[in-house]
């Protein structure tokens, strides 16, 4: 019996491929100022966005919660608890990379897709910090553990060797990409050195490689525990922007690619 659902949604070629809402903000009668994490910094990176005439919430894409019935079409109950990526309901997917360059180690995906062959993890992490999860570690295919302070040039050095030669291991179908901003210099629960400048530059780095292999790929913001992650976001969002890497359809694009509109011919 066919499902009826409100999931779905028409996405104009007006829109960006941003994905926002405010909900993702927490809010609890200000208690949320207590915790390290900045639980606002979804909505600063839009505000700062649209102060550089970037967007608008007219080119906004406002993605819609999935109600029971809708998970329940492709999981069991039990399987809801685990939510994992389910490969046989997605169309011309069947090989993922995960892209981990949040600084702690990404236990989580890692033990979800423990023995999952169609997901490659790379995961670049502070080696002394939490979690320190060795029975996740064994689901890493490509494991590259930075010591404390580690600073730019070596911390892209790493990054561009260690994507490239991922890619070339497992050629996905699609790229996750978590965009950790907690590598951030003087982030005390990251650790590391990386400057503004470095994670500006590492993301175009990511972005080129991936799409110049016409990957499609999709970037999730994660950790980052100052206050001035956000700037830092919305600074490389528009610099993919400048560079061409991220933007909206173009003509030219579809023409040659209907199915992937995001990707063009080649990367300047």
């Amino acid at each position: 019996m066919p499902h009826s659902t409100q999931l779905y949604q028409h996405v104009p070629e007006t829109r960006w491929p941003i994905v926002y809402s405010p909900r993702y903000n927490i809010t609890f009668m200000g208690l949320e100022k207590l915790h390290p994490f900045d639980a606002g910094k979804w909505g600063k990176v839009i505000s700062f966005l649209k102060e550089e005439n970037l967007l608008s919430d007219s080119m906004l894409v406002e993605a819609r919660e999935a109600s029971d019935e809708d998970l329940l079409v492709v999981h069991t109950r039990r399987y809801l608890n685990e939510l994992k990526f389910l490969f046989e309901r997605v169309e011309g997917i069947s090989r993922a990379t995960i892209v981990d360059l949040d600084a702690h180690q990404g236990n989580g995906h890692e033990r979800d897709f423990m023995n999952d062959k169609r997901v490659y993890i790379m995961d670049v992490y502070n080696r002394h910090i939490y979690p320190g999860d060795r029975f996740a570690k064994q689901a890493i295919r490509r494991k590259v553990e930075l010591e404390w302070g580690t600073e730019d040039d070596e911390y892209l050095g790493k990054v561009e060797r260690n994507l490239k030669k991922a890619l070339q291991e497992h050629p996905p179908d699609v790229v996750v990409y978590n965009a950790g901003t907690d590598v951030l210099e003087g982030d005390r629960l990251g650790g590391l050195s990386i400057s503004p400048q470095g994670i500006v530059k590492r993301d175009e780095l990511v972005f080129r490689i991936v799409r110049g292999l016409q990957v499609p790929i999709l970037m999730v913001t994660s950790g980052g525990y100052q206050k001035r992650t956000a700037r830092i976001i919305a600074d490389s969002i528009l610099n993919l922007c400048g560079l061409g890497l991220i933007g909206p359809e173009t003509p030219s694009v579809l023409a040659q690619n209907s199915d992937s509109p995001l990707l063009p011919p080649e990367v300047p």
